[in-house]
């Protein structure tokens, strides 16, 4: 998953790469990319600018390592070959102001692509992904435009590869990152890591992106399939970057450890076509014991430093899941529990209808039913597929199946993911033709 292509379209010479060294680069720039871009964003204070100067370094690396080799600092050889450029545009532009004239000067001392400066260059990496994860996630940009700046600067993903991953025309997503790359020039934010009474509230829409990305992943909310894992591995790979840049910040821990162990699972969670499998009927000999273990580590980890945010709550939830051998003996009564901290700390109606199924699994359906009938009496999950197929699923238990099938049927009717559709309407054939 690289901007190749996106390096191409922009005007690019014609890559002649063989499809060997042409997959040795990509895989260098998936790694590579979001420092290089870091240290041109912090030299330039230009986004845009600084991608663009990126791009034009990847299209040499695909000309001449094929033939020169790769070099012994990757990051360094682009750097270096991003920052000639930068030279050469500056001095296009030095008509346009002093400054371009003396960012030139002051860079065309520096060591050329023939001779990188590769401990200079290590200095300031952390500064640098850490300063560029939070100008792609800062809140002068909305929601969606800061997943889609995020996947692009940090993720490596082209316009075209964001845009199937969450079914819209690339032209929206290409819109998108155009739109976020102006906002932050006409809001003049500044390329720097926010300072300590900013950073808490900043840090909290990092992790927000990075926990939408991985959801979406998880869950596909619309599509034909019911998981996108390359979402998934990108969140949890930036959120491992994130957790090494910030060690001491207790909920980053959390959400690595959230997304450790949610990822354990799957293996387990589809059919060999891709069939959904729930939770209580997944083979968990095929869950990733190695995934567990640094899911559980991260957690402690996160509990050490004092977390006890909403993503600590839900790792703790997905650990009773992975400390359980068999689905009847997970402890359903501590997940309830957690579910209750976590409801009353968000107040979300979503974390109620997930503390429901909790309870009937504790307790039974009749009372957890009482739960989801609040819950619709309330209004608040109106439309909300989940809120019917976990009623549906209630009723079936407690033997009133007319009622469930028609739950399962409303389900179906409103959730936007084909293989969901199927399920739900699987469940509903499957308890016959009951009238009403």
């Amino acid at each position: 998953m690289s901007d190749v292509s996106d390096a191409s379209d922009a005007g690019g010479p014609d890559l002649a790469a063989d499809g060997s060294a042409r997959r040795s680069v990509e895989a260098i720039w998936r790694i590579e990319g979001p420092r290089v871009i870091g240290a041109l964003v912090r030299i330039t204070r230009d986004v845009d600018l600084a991608e663009e100067l990126a791009q034009d370094a990847l299209v040499a690396a695909l000309e001449q390592w094929p033939e020169a080799g790769v070099p012994r600092n990757p990051a360094a050889w682009l750097t270096a070959t991003a920052k000639n450029r930068a030279v050469d545009h500056w001095r296009r532009q030095e008509r346009q102001g002093a400054k371009y004239a003396e960012l030139a000067h002051r860079l065309e001392g520096r060591p050329g692509v023939g001779e990188p400066d590769a401990e200079a260059l290590d200095q300031p990496l952390q500064d640098d992904l850490l300063r560029l994860l939070f100008v792609a996630c800062h809140p002068v940009l909305a929601r969606p435009a800061r997943v889609a700046l995020t996947l692009r600067l940090l993720g490596g993903l082209s316009t075209e590869e964001i845009a199937r991953a969450f079914l819209v025309p690339s032209a929206t997503i290409g819109q998108r990152i155009a739109r976020a790359k102006r906002t932050l020039g006409d809001a003049d934010v500044p390329f720097e890591v926010p300072s300590r009474d900013q950073f808490p509230e900043r840090l909290d829409s990092v992790l927000e992106v990075l926990y939408l990305i991985y959801n979406e992943g998880y869950a596909a909310t619309a599509g034909e399939d019911w998981m996108r894992p390359a979402l998934c591995q990108e969140a949890l790979r930036l959120g491992r970057v994130l957790a090494e840049l910030v060690p001491r910040e207790a909920e980053v821990h959390a959400l690595v450890a959230l997304m450790e162990l949610q990822s354990s699972r799957f293996a387990a969670r589809t059919t060999d076509l891709g069939e959904p499998i729930l939770l209580v009927d997944q083979d968990r000999s095929r869950w990733n014991r190695l995934l567990i273990g640094r899911g559980l580590a991260a957690l402690a980890r996160a509990e050490a430093l004092g977390a006890r945010g909403p993503y600590a709550l839900q790792a703790a939830i997905a650990a009773c899941h992975a400390r359980a051998p068999r689905a009847e003996s997970t402890d359903w009564r501590r997940i309830a529990a957690l579910y209750g901290e976590l409801a009353e700390a968000s107040g979300s109606p979503v974390v109620e209808l997930n503390r429901a199924v909790a309870v009937s699994m504790a307790e039974g359906p009749e009372a957890a039913l009482r739960l989801v009938d609040g819950l619709v009496a309330g209004g608040a999950l109106a439309g909300y597929a989940l809120l019917p197929s976990v009623r549906g699923d209630l009723l079936a238990r407690l033997g009133r199946p007319a009622e469930a099938r028609a739950e399962f049927e409303r389900a179906a009717e409103l959730t936007l993911n084909e293989r969901d559709r199927r399920v739900l309407l699987d469940r509903a054939n499957a308890l016959g033709s009951h009238g009403p």
